[in-house]
């Protein structure tokens, strides 16, 4: 069925979260709904305060925007505009854009009657900005633990943290992450190629089967997951991956303190060892 043609059959009242009939239209090919107003405004909001903390900043160029979090002195309480508290809005515009984006996605599948995935896997990147932001800062007493919205300051934040613990990449959960991110990239990698191989054969040839797909990773690996089952092997990958790395940050500070090598001193400790 074209899509054009579908578009009309899906176009019905119904499935709105907040709203109801008001809020039920579209603009265009996109369904707009309550949370598509709230994700327009936070995001022009967000927007805009981040123009104003560049214009009253001491500089335009784009690298080097600096819109820091409050210090440390404020704990969790609210700071002025230009000591922070720019920062303090612009990052509620954020979590409103995005909580807005994915509810929207609900909003959707439940129009076209499809299971909640999309949003549900939106939800991990969520809690991953979230868990930076919000969740860690709050567990350590400070906003000023959080990162500050600009290119070349973000990357210092990163940075410093890293040299903060010694070496970042010594955090076991850490390595968890990484590990999911590597998996996930060559699981769907492999997955997209194995579509293509398929679905785009030489001149001359027929389109293959998932039967052919099957065979070809029967052959290789001795087993195929299947047509279905990649596409949820890629759904666990890449959520475990963003998870794994919000709990990895999460623990650098609130639970450990020290230098991440340390932590492996617990080898040397065991009573194995005698």
């Amino acid at each position: 069925m074209a899509l054009l043609s579908f578009e009309r059959k899906y176009r019905v009242r119904g499935g709105t979260l907040v709203g109801g009939d008001l809020f039920d239209f579209w603009v265009g090919p996109f369904y707009v709904g309550f949370f598509g107003v709230t994700a327009i405004f936070f995001s022009a909001l967000g927007t805009a305060l981040i123009l104003y903390g560049a214009a009253i900043g001491p500089t335009w160029n784009v690298w080097l925007i600096d819109i820091r979090p409050p210090a440390e002195s404020y704990g969790l309480g609210l700071a002025p505009m230009k000591q922070g508290g720019l920062w303090q809005v612009i990052t509620i515009c954020a979590v409103g854009a995005f909580s807005s984006w994915a509810l929207r996605e609900v909003e959707i599948a439940r129009k076209l009657g499809m299971g909640l995935h999309v949003p549900f896997a939106f939800g991990f990147a969520i809690l991953a900005y979230v868990t930076l932001q919000v969740i860690r800062p709050v567990l350590m007493g400070s906003w000023s633990n959080a990162f500050p919205y600009g290119i070349f300051t973000h990357l210092d934040w990163v940075s410093n943290t890293g040299y903060k613990y010694i070496n970042f990449h010594y955090n076991p959960v850490h390595m968890v992450a990484v590990t999911f991110f590597f998996v996930n990239t060559f699981a769907l990698a492999l997955h997209g190629s194995l579509i293509l191989s398929a679905t785009n054969p030489g001149q001359g040839e027929v389109v293959k089967t998932p039967e052919h797909e099957d065979t070809f990773f029967r052959d290789i690996l001795g087993y195929s997951i299947g047509t279905l089952g990649i596409h949820r092997l890629g759904l666990f990958l890449a959520i475990s991956a963003a998870f794994w790395s919000a709990v990895c940050i999460v623990i650098s500070g609130p639970l450990w303190s020290l230098g991440w090598p340390e932590w492996w001193d617990m080898w040397l400790k065991l009573p194995i060892w005698g």
